[in-house]
């Protein structure tokens, strides 16, 4: 089974969605702000992807984010900020049976779902 986690007006949720849609890629929308973001889900997808990796240090989100946090980055403090604020996370992020994939790239995904 397949999850897509994200925003929906999120420019690349909406890519992965249809490129997903396009390949009849049948699939779950999982949308952070609607359907939220439990501890036990960014858990999850912590023992799949680095914090590093699913942190969008480049989001608005992130640059709004207090200096001393920014400054003392760690697992604990960037677990924190993401289950605060869930558009500090790199979207799409594509769960695929316990393989995750965070953002997307038509190739990546063409690598993934149709290899």
């Amino acid at each position: 089974m397949t999850t897509l986690y994200g925003i929906p007006n999120c420019d690349t949720v909406k890519k992965a969605r249809k490129w997903l849609a396009e390949q009849n890629i049948e699939h779950d929308f999982h949308d952070f702000r609607k359907d939220g973001l439990s501890d036990e889900l960014l858990t999850s997808l912590l023992e799949k992807a680095t914090w590093e990796q699913l942190l969008n240090k480049r989001s608005t989100s992130f640059r709004n984010l207090a200096d001393d946090i920014k400054n003392n980055l760690n697992e604990a403090t960037a677990k924190a900020a993401m289950l605060a604020e869930p558009t500090l996370i790199k979207r799409p992020v594509t769960l695929i049976n316990e393989q995750v994939v965070v953002g997307f790239k038509a190739d990546t995904f063409a690598d993934t779902f149709l290899s």
